[in-house]
């Protein structure tokens, strides 16, 4: 008897369990949650860009001050 009701009651979670996981799969939550990322993606893309060129631009400053390249454009 009681594990009748042990196997039952696995059998309840375990349908629980692929119920949820299928609903998961839906298109809407699948589609809601691609783009959730694809937006996280692209916002460290962002971050990353943007803390690449400001270094870079730091960079070319140092080494402009360096070899006395400050007034190259008044050169040309």
């Amino acid at each position: 008897m009681i594990r009748r009701l042990f196997y039952i009651s696995l059998g309840a979670l375990l349908t629980l369990w692929v119920v949820r996981r299928l609903q998961a799969l839906h298109p809407n939550h699948v589609a809601r949650r691609t783009v959730h990322r694809a937006t996280g993606v692209l916002a460290q893309v962002r971050d990353f860009t943007s803390d690449a060129l400001g270094e870079a631009a730091d960079r070319e400053m140092e080494l402009r001050a360096r070899f006395g390249l400050d007034n190259a454009d008044d050169n040309n």
